[in-house]
């Protein structure tokens, strides 16, 4: 009862300290998939006029709000991204430090950690999630009461899926959730609503999705065979996705601020664009079926902009969209001049710019100025220290390890953010430290351990990674300084970020 009291106390305080500014801004959050700078045309007009596909809604949006040149994803793949910016956590804080999550795997997310649907939950928000999950889960083993926990890399059969019993959305701070387990690329092939298994048709079973199967609508998996939903198509997968938000948009009250977290499939592989969204015609409208994806991506935050207006509520809307990691490498796609890292070196999975330098634009009519670009260093942790420092709340000295307000940079306050962020490649092993414009690569041994010294980069003359200054005398006390503070942060599990400031 007391406990009540103090929370209902607590929400009187933040709803009256935004009354001095305005009425409670809503957030949404999306995160692409696989989206690299060079993907959306007003970021790839910066170095070059040669544009393949227009991105015309999120052209607006860049217009409209602030648009960052040196943001990253934590990680240059996505499921350790996304555990990141979820919990605010560089990936080394979880059991798994380079780990790729399969969907029946144990969640890296702790019960102390705080998430980005627990904070704004307990902020007064109606929150959402939406998309692509990708952080492991709980499901039973079939015809018991086991968790079940299995290999990966085959079919996986002795597993459940008719419903997520833990470490779902809904346990990590949602009110409502519309989740494709491990996005379209893998096991389970299919959509969960509030962690129920959502059928796709009225006739749909539960049956096993095999290549042989998915010939048959001409898809190639990405991944494994296994468990799914009778009427799986990835193609049907992005309008479904985009039409559910819109949904929930409409359905919203507006005296409660709500908070949505969507992360798209787009435009992770299989490359299944719609044949149409939006009314706009998307399948076979450029070279490449990757490119199409774009487009489809395009088409869908163009659906939440127009949902958002239609509500009445898109001018005290907060709408933040980044990318889980850097662009794909797709030959369709490269043999039309299109370049989806833009300039910089490497793609997904790399530790080179291209691998993690994503576009983040941030839009909030009412309180952001237009058409700004910011050169500050921030990452998708930060998200997390941000909504925190919005909300007025602190962060546990052990939550959001890794993330840092940018919100005075979004209100013009300050200029930069963060001097100091941690960068993990992918299969390879390597990571990267920055301080300022300099940016330090170590080499791990196959175990993930021992970072040694690979590559120095001052990316303010050589943003390109062109001139590796490693082996130069001059810069070795640089690199040993560096090698030293990233090993004492890592090591000792330091806070790399800072709890909001008010």
């Amino acid at each position: 009862m007391q406990a009540n009291r103090c929370l209902s106390l607590f929400m009187v305080f933040l709803l009256c300290g935004f009354t001095a500014i305005g009425q409670t801004p809503n957030v949404v959050v999306v995160l692409a998939d696989d989206i690299g700078l060079g993907d959306i045309a007003q970021y790839r007009r910066v170095h070059s006029q040669n544009i393949q596909v227009e991105t015309p809604e999120l052209d607006k949006l860049m217009t409209q709000g602030i648009a960052f040149s040196d943001a990253h994803s934590p990680t240059a793949l996505c499921a350790p991204s996304r555990y990141s910016i979820m919990t605010g956590n560089n990936s080394y804080h979880s059991y798994a430090p380079w780990g790729v999550w399969g969907a029946y795997q144990e969640s890296p997310i702790k019960e102390t950690d705080m998430t980005l649907g627990k904070l704004m939950k307990q902020a007064g928000y109606s929150t959402a999630f939406f998309g692509k999950w990708h952080m492991g889960g709980d499901w039973l083993r079939k015809d018991s009461e086991e968790i079940y926990r299995g290999a990966r890399g085959k079919a996986e059969l002795d597993v459940d899926i008719s419903k997520i019993v833990g470490s779902g959305p809904l346990q990590q701070g949602f009110d409502y959730s519309f989740a494709f387990p491990s996005g379209i690329q893998d096991v389970p092939y299919s959509v969960y609503e509030n962690n129920e298994w959502y059928p796709l048709h009225k006739d749909s079973k539960i049956m096993e999705i095999t290549q042989a199967y998915m010939n048959s609508i001409h898809v190639k998996l990405d991944k494994s065979e296994g468990w799914g939903d009778s009427h799986w198509n990835p193609f049907e997968m992005g309008p479904l996705l985009a039409e559910k938000a819109v949904a929930f948009i409409e359905r919203q009250d507006k005296q409660q601020p709500f908070f949505m977290y969507y992360c798209t499939q787009a435009v992770h592989k299989p490359h299944t664009p719609s044949e149409v969204l939006d009314g706009k015609k998307i399948r076979g409208s450029t070279p490449s079926s990757h490119m199409d994806m774009i487009l489809e991506l395009d088409a869908q935050i163009g659906m939440l902009v127009k949902a958002l207006k239609a509500k009445g509520v898109y001018e005290n809307t907060i709408f933040i969209f980044t990318s889980d990691n850097g662009g794909l490498q797709v030959p369709e796609t490269i043999k039309t001049g299109h370049q989806s890292s833009d300039i910089y070196k490497g793609s997904k999975n790399q530790i080179f710019e291209g691998g993690h330098r994503v576009p983040f634009v941030v839009t909030w009519p009412e309180r952001i100025a237009q058409n700004r670009t910011s050169d500050a260093l921030i990452s998708g942790t930060d998200i997390m220290a941000t909504l925190a420092d919005l909300t007025s709340q602190n962060l546990e000295k052990h939550q959001g390890m890794d993330s840092f307000s940018f919100l005075p940079v979004l209100m013009g306050e300050k200029e930069d953010s963060r001097k100091q962020l941690m960068i993990q490649a992918g299969t390879d092993r390597k990571v990267a430290f920055r301080e300022g414009n300099w940016k330090l690569i170590l080499q791990c041994d196959k175990k993930g351990n021992n970072p040694e010294p690979f590559a120095l980069y001052d990316l303010k003359k050589d943003e390109e990674e062109r001139i590796n200054l490693i082996k130069k005398e001059k810069y070795q006390a640089k690199v040993t300084d560096m090698q030293k503070a990233y090993l004492e942060i890592r090591n000792q599990k330091i806070r790399t970020g800072s709890n909001p400031s008010f």
